[in-house]
């Protein structure tokens, strides 16, 4: 019995050791193990998988339309982590709070991008949004106090119903940097849509500024909206010209200084004139001689400034007349400050009734 059972148990015993050794791997393989890599967009410290250079976040052909995205995106605010570089095209984060708290600043959204994001009811305050893609974005209803939207595109961007107090917009839009990089060599048709776009991204934010009450700067965005309009025209045209002396006289409406400061340079090159060419005064001849006195130049200098101020101003005492040339332009400078007077009356009561 037991001499028959043995040789089945001598092969039970090779086959379990066969089994074993075929189990047992080599010593001299090491089992393969895929890193993750770290993201390459600078600053950011989120892993991604080896065949992709940027993380999810930073991936724009990642799907970012999950119902947990919204609250990854919350959470990351909270613990203070950086949002720069995002891209959220067409993700719908509706009601979502990215704001900061008072006394802290909000997370850093710079150069994110947000095309067609569904961003409404949103609580963006303090948030940096600088250089951000807003192309096409609904911020209704969204909440923008204190926000940086330096150089951002709002091109097509809604901003109904949104709270946006003491917005730092930027000195330049994201056209105007677009155009100012002399490296990049544009045609005229490239240059002439960047203009379009930014008077219509002006003309956007003026119209919700104004619905808002924000009238300094809505007038602002007014002011840039005509610039860029003015762009438009073609160069050395009389719709270019036009505008651009209107500009310079008053700033479209908004900067009644300029028609001060117009006056003044009219009044003080007239008077010289004035006081080169001429005028009478009891019968006396009030000009520039060079052998007279430096006191009596002084005087006749004197007597032009107040000729000028007084024709100017359309008073018209009649105790000193323009003689020779001098006629011809008291005439226009009388004609020209009867306007000037009335622009400058126009532009300061628009200006300080809003």
């Amino acid at each position: 019995m037991d001499a028959a059972e043995q040789p089945d148990a001598d092969a039970h015993s090779e086959k379990g050791s066969d089994k074993k050794s075929s189990d047992k791997k080599p010593s001299d393989k090491k089992p393969s193990k895929k890193l993750l890599n770290t993201c390459i967009y600078q600053g950011c410290k989120e892993l991604c998988l080896p065949e992709k250079t940027v993380c999810f976040w930073h991936d724009p052909d990642a799907d970012k339309s999950g119902d947990d995205i919204k609250d990854r995106l919350e959470k990351m605010a909270r613990e203070g982590k950086s949002l720069a570089g995002f891209r959220l095209a067409r993700a719908n984060l509706e009601n979502i709070d990215l704001g900061g708290r008072e006394g802290c600043g909000g997370p850093d959204m710079s150069n994110i991008d947000l095309y067609r994001a569904n961003l409404r009811h949103a609580h963006l305050f303090r948030t940096n949004l600088h250089g951000a893609r807003l192309l096409k974005t609904d911020l209704s209803g969204a909440t923008l106090n204190f926000a940086n939207m330096s150089e951002a595109n709002m091109l097509g961007i809604r901003l109904d119903y949104c709270r946006m107090a003491h917005v730092e917009w930027g000195r330049t839009l994201y056209q105007e940097r677009q155009l100012s990089q002399k490296q990049i060599k544009r045609t005229a048709d490239q240059k002439h849509i960047l203009f379009g776009e930014a008077e219509e991204v002006c003309r956007n934010v003026r119209k919700s500024c104004e619905a808002h009450g924000l009238f300094d700067e809505s007038g602002y965005f007014f002011y840039k909206e005509m610039v860029f309009r003015r762009y438009q025209y073609p160069l050395g045209s009389w719709q270019r010209w036009m505008s651009k002396i209107v500009d310079m006289l008053c700033g479209y409406g908004e900067k009644p200084l300029r028609v001060f400061a117009f006056s003044t340079v009219l009044v003080t090159l007239c008077a010289l004139f004035y006081f080169l060419s001429g005028m009478i005064s009891g019968g006396n001849i009030i000009r520039f001689e060079p052998s007279s006195s430096l006191s009596a130049n002084i005087d006749a200098l004197l007597d032009s400034l107040y000729f000028s101020m007084v024709t100017f101003t359309t008073l018209g005492y009649g105790d000193i007349t323009p003689m020779g040339p001098s006629r011809t332009l008291a005439s226009l400078e009388a004609f020209i400050g009867n306007f000037c007077l009335a622009l400058f009356v126009v532009v300061f009561v628009k200006k300080m009734t809003r």
